[in-house]
C-alpha cells in the first residue's frame, strides 16, 4: 500500500466534498493533525475509522485502499488484490508479534535472574534483598503473562486430528503442557486431546 497515493486520494476527495482538514477532523472525532498526517502519507486511518471516513468522503473502503475511483470489473479485481495485500500484512504482523512474545519472555526471565543474583551476592542488607527478589518475581510473572496472552491470541492452533483451527481459552492454554509453541490441547470441534501446533497464518 502506497501511503503517499492514499494520502493524495483522501485530500482530493476531501476537497471535492468541500471539507477543510479541520471540518473532516470534527466529523471523525480526530485531530486536524491526524488528517494532515494521512494526507502527507505519514500514516493511515485506524481500522475503526476506515468506514466512517469512507462514508464522509462518499467512497468505498476498497477505493480507499486502492487510492482511486473504481467501477465494474476493475472494482472486483482490485478488491481481490487488496485482500491479498491485507492478508500478507496480517501474516507479517502475526509473525512480528510472536517474535515480540519471545523477546518479552526472555527479557523478563533474564531480569528476574539478574535481580536474584544481585540480591544473593551483591547486596548485604536483608530489606534490599527482599525488595529485589519480590520485584524480580513480579517482573517475571507480568512478563510471562503478557507473553502468553500474545501467543494465545496471535494466529491459531491446529488440531492434529481434525485440523480444526481455533484460539483456545486462556484457562486451557495456561494449564496445558507445551513444548515451545506446540501445546497439548483439547480441540473444541472433535473433543480430542493432541499436540496442537501454533500457526501464524494459513500457510
Amino acid at each position: 500500500m502506497d501511503l503517499s497515493k492514499t494520502g493524495n486520494f483522501i485530500s482530493e476527495k476531501r476537497k471535492e466534498k468541500g471539507y477543510t482538514q479541520s471540518k473532516l477532523a470534527q466529523e471523525l472525532g480526530v485531530s486536524e493533525k491526524t488528517i494532515s498526517k494521512w494526507e502527507c502519507g505519514k500514516g493511515f486511518p485506524d481500522t475503526t475509522l476506515i468506514l466512517p471516513l469512507c462514508d464522509v468522503l462518499g467512497i468505498s473502503a476498497n477505493e480507499l485502499l486502492s487510492a482511486k475511483d473504481l467501477a465494474g470489473e476493475e472494482y472486483k479485481r482490485q478488491a481481490e488484490q487488496n485482500l491479498i495485500v491485507l492478508k500478507g500484512q496480517q501474516v507479517e504482523a502475526n509473525r512480528n508479534f510472536l517474535v515480540l512474545e519471545w523477546v518479552i519472555g526472555y527479557l523478563s526471565t533474564l531480569s528476574f535472574l539478574v535481580m536474584v543474583f544481585t540480591a544473593s551476592f551483591l547486596v548485604e542488607k536483608l530489606a534490599w534483598q527482599i525488595v529485589l527478589i519480590v520485584f524480580g518475581f513480579i517482573n517475571f510473572f507480568v512478563g510471562i503473562i503478557v507473553a502468553m496472552k500474545i501467543e494465545r491470541k496471535v494466529g491459531f492452533y491446529e488440531c492434529e486430528h481434525c485440523h480444526n483451527k481455533y484460539v483456545p481459552s486462556f484457562k486451557s492454554f495456561f494449564f496445558s503442557m507445551h513444548s515451545g509453541r506446540t501445546r497439548y490441547l483439547k480441540c473444541p470441534k472433535c473433543g480430542k486431546y493432541s499436540w496442537n501446533k501454533k500457526r501464524a497464518s494459513e500457510e
